[in-house]
């Protein structure tokens, strides 16, 4: 929210400089997001000051320049060349001295005063028009100012020129009491009395000038959801003309963000950033039957609101009707048919508390979000309705020549009563690890508004009153941090010693497995991506791997495009590539963590309502474009399925698990082209890769392939349990490798051929891998070749050439038995 420091001072009876107010409401916890200051007119007039011609002669070398001399109040006069017309002796001016630097216009380009020379003439200044100054559009001559204008003063005090301070606070969303300048000034006056500056106080607007001048226009009030509306209030007021709010209420919205638009809308949006109550004003003409009714419509009920947008109605949604139709949406948004317009002159104004869950709950369901509702949502003081419309009559009297012509009309469910809870100083300081005395907690709950209704003297424990625009103060907790952070949390003492609890972890640990994962995927030249848990819908439209019938459903969505849980991270990380593929980004390692949740209908209890959720830590891994980046040495080459595999392979490996050993499946999933499924030895699925489909790339708008793998983490986890990590010295003597080129059946699979020849030597067998596959019209129908490398080491001793030659005689003879090989 912006406070803007001139408007902020007229409520707060304390001398603080901007700079001052934006600390103090940091340390007591309106934390201070931006500083800016802003300047009425640009540059502030410095230099620029009151000046009085003493003489003006004609120009030497010009006909309609002149030559005068300037009393600025120094100790000479200075020589100015000056062309404006009404250039004359004894005029007062505002004058431009050397140095000073202007924005012509109030534009953003700069214009420096300088000692020059006009046709051999020197000038020391110039005399400024108006747009020259950028104080206004005339440039018919310079600034003529009345006879008893000061000279030598300061043209920024002459014309009364303030500079502001826009003070941005990052307000939490307990903290409605503070969404407005004088619940800001409540705070400063709170932490500035419990400082010891009895003085400081809130200066409220006086209402006491409120008085009814007629009752020509009286318009009744019936409540018929007193739980959507606990107090509802309204007044008439008329004979308003329209027109243009004054400069100082135009600036004060300008700098609250709001655009301002004409009196009698201005007023409202005044009120609301001053006194935080939300305001809304009728067109009492278009108020049939002279009756407002608050009450719920029909389901369906269409109705136009103030954007133009016909929406349809809930019979939950509280409306703000007239005898015949519906008006506004109660604490959230304006009718088109019933707002004010440019020919308004009457009007009935609105103040009202509403139901904090109905006002939300509404604007979630329509999408809306607005000053009012923001405020309604979060609980607005439900004493101050009847002060602001007084104080907003009467800026409508002031402002527009209103008339007040009927009585306050307030139906209510009676006096909101306040938070009235025990409190324990001897509690709070436990909490806070300070010891505060008494008389400290008096002077700050005194200066929070809370009353000390009594006291139990032995159990030392206050009964408190907390005055009901505090929501979120309703139990001792709560007020202790309200102490705390007047107090100061910079006057709590580190303590010298930390005393604390060691957690214990159970092996194996999902976030340090986590972040070893992810540290190997960095290294290899992957990146981290996050995003949103909620997703689209319409992504599981005609799925039958990941159905929408399972998505968990979000009861009050943010909007279609974030109404589900995800089941999948595929579609998240689909959104990166076509992200970045978009923007000639189209090479990427990306890598992702994230839970996926589940819905099963079948699986409810009706004694577990939660039994039919689940969800799953996932890991997700795509690749798409360049795997190899051209370069002067190496042309480009593409990620395939194997760029893929490899990174899967090797992860694996990081963690003890071999791939060989994972029961292999092709995948049957309308997320995958082609693609494998990976699972344990309990049989539980560990993760699936592959291709991903043409139909699912298309909806991305994406032309190039994307391999993607999904990894079920938790049981990756599950999975290490019983891999122990081991180590030994490295060996002192020197690997073998030897090769050899097998024909074998096309059905056999490498996988096959390896576990033969780990089974067939354990001892000095290190490790088997395959270079090369063939398969072509030189080889028996139904056969294809393959290459293998076998890596040999003998931990205690150099291989000899009769042991290397045993072992692939060995190797030889158990893929011919077990295979069918056949040495090429």
């Amino acid at each position: 929210m912006n406070i803007s420091y001139n408007w902020l001072k007229k409520y707060i009876a304390a001398d603080l400089s901007a700079e001052a107010m934006a600390t103090i409401l940091t340390d007591i916890g309106l934390e201070v997001e931006s500083f800016e200051k802003i300047e009425t007119v640009r540059g502030g007039l410095q230099g620029v000051v009151v000046g009085e011609v003493l003489t003006c002669e004609k120009h030497p070398d010009s006909d309609h320049l002149h030559v005068t001399t300037v009393d600025v109040g120094a100790p000479e006069p200075l020589r100015i060349v000056c062309g404006a017309p009404n250039c004359r002796k004894g005029l007062k001016v505002l004058c431009a001295t050397v140095g000073a630097v202007l924005y012509p216009e109030g534009g953003d380009e700069a214009f420096k005063i300088k000692r020059s020379k006009i046709r051999g003439v020197e000038s020391l200044g110039m005399l400024c028009a108006e747009d020259e100054l950028g104080i206004g559009a005339s440039h018919d001559g310079i600034m003529e100012l009345p006879a008893d204008a000061p000279v030598g003063m300061p043209a920024k005090e002459y014309l009364h020129i303030e500079d502001d301070y826009l003070i941005g606070v990052g307000l939490t969303p307990n903290r409605v009491d503070a969404a407005s300048h004088i619940g800001v000034a409540r705070d400063l006056a709170a932490y500035l009395r419990a400082k010891g500056d009895a003085e400081a106080r809130v200066l409220w607007p006086d209402v006491s000038a409120f008085a009814v001048d007629d009752h020509a226009l009286e318009i009744g009030v019936t409540v018929e959801n007193a739980e959507a509306a606990p107090r509802y209030t309204g007044v008439t007021i008329t004979g308003c003309k329209i027109g243009p709010s004054p400069d100082w209420m135009q600036n004060a919205l300008r700098a609250a963000g709001i655009h301002p638009k004409n009196n009698l809308v201005d007023i409202t949006n005044y009120v609301l950033f001053e006194l935080g109550q939300p305001l809304h004003a009728f067109d009492a003409r278009k108020i049939e039957g002279r009756r407002i009714v608050v009450k719920t419509c029909a389901e369906g009920t269409p109705f136009v609101t103030l954007d133009g947008v016909e929406r349809k109605l809930s019979d939950r949604d509280l409306m703000i009707c007239s005898a015949e139709r519906p008006m506004c949406i109660g604490g959230v948004f304006g009718g088109l048919a019933s707002g004010v317009g440019d020919d308004t002159t009457d009007i009935f104004l609105e103040s009202a508390y509403f139901n904090p869950v109905w006002v939300r709950k509404t604007a979630k369901r329509h999408g809306l979000n607005t000053d009012s509702s923001w405020r309604f949502e979060r609980g607005v003081d439900p004493r101050l309705q009847v002060y602001a419309l007084k104080r907003a009559a009467l800026l409508f009297k002031e402002l527009a020549g209103g008339r007040i012509s009927s009585d306050i009309v307030e139906v209510s469910a009676g006096e909101p009563a306040d938070f009235v809870f025990d409190f324990s100083p001897a509690r709070s300081n436990a909490l806070i690890g300070k010891e505060l005395s008494e008389q400290t907690y008096r002077t700050i709950l005194d200066a929070l508004d809370v009353k000390i209704l009594g006291e139990r003297e032995r159990e030392g424990v206050w009964r408190v009153a907390v005055p009901p625009y505090r929501v979120d103060v309703q139990r001792e907790a709560d007020l202790v941090e309200e102490v705390l952070r007047i107090y100061g949390y910079n006057n709590v003492e580190i303590p010298v010693q930390v005393r604390s609890t060691l957690s214990y972890a159970a092996k194996p640990d999902r976030n340090r497995l986590m972040n070893l994962a992810a540290d190997y995927l960095t290294a290899g030249g992957f990146t981290e991506i996050m995003s949103n848990s909620l997703t689209k819908e319409s992504y599981y439209e005609g799925l039958t791997s990941y159905p929408a019938a399972r998505c968990v459903r979000i009861l009050n969505p943010l909007s279609a495009d974030l109404n589900v849980m995800r089941q999948t991270l595929l579609f998240n990380t689909m959104e990166a590539v076509q992200l970045n593929a978009n923007r000639r980004n189209g090479n990427l390692r990306l890598y992702e963590f994230g839970n996926c949740y589940f819905y099963d209908e079948a699986a409810r209890d009706a004694e577990k309502p939660l039994s039919a959720y689940s969800e799953q830590y996932r890991l997700a891994i795509a690749v798409t474009g360049a795997a190899v980046p051209q370069s002067w040495n190496a042309k480009p080459q593409a990620s395939s399925f194997f760029t893929l595999r490899a990174v899967a392979e090797k992860l694996l490996r990081r963690f003890g698990l071999d791939i060989y050993a994972l029961k292999c499946e092709p995948l049957q999933s309308d997320l995958f082209g082609d693609g494998i499924s990976l699972s344990a030895g309990n049989g539980r699925e560990l993760l699936q890769m592959g291709v991903v489909a043409p139909r699912i790339r298309r909806a991305f708008d994406l032309k190039q392939e994307v391999y993607y793998l999904e990894m079920n983490f938790d049981a990756l986890v599950k999975s290490t349990r019983k891999h122990r990590i081991a180590f030994e010295e490295l060996s002192k003597f020197p690997e073998v490798k030897r090769d050899l080129a097998l024909l074998v059946d096309r059905q056999v699979t490498f996988a096959q051929l390896r576990a033969i020849a780990l089974a067939t030597e354990r001892k000095l067998l290190k490790s088997v891998s395959l270079f090369d596959v063939y398969e072509g019209d030189k080889l028996p129908e139904g056969k294809k070749s393959y290459a293998l490398s076998f890596v040999l080491e003998d931990k205690s001793q150099t291989l000899t050439d009769k042991a290397i030659e045993r072992v692939m005689n060995n190797l030889q003879a158990q893929f011919e038995r077990q295979a069918g090989a056949v040495v090429r």
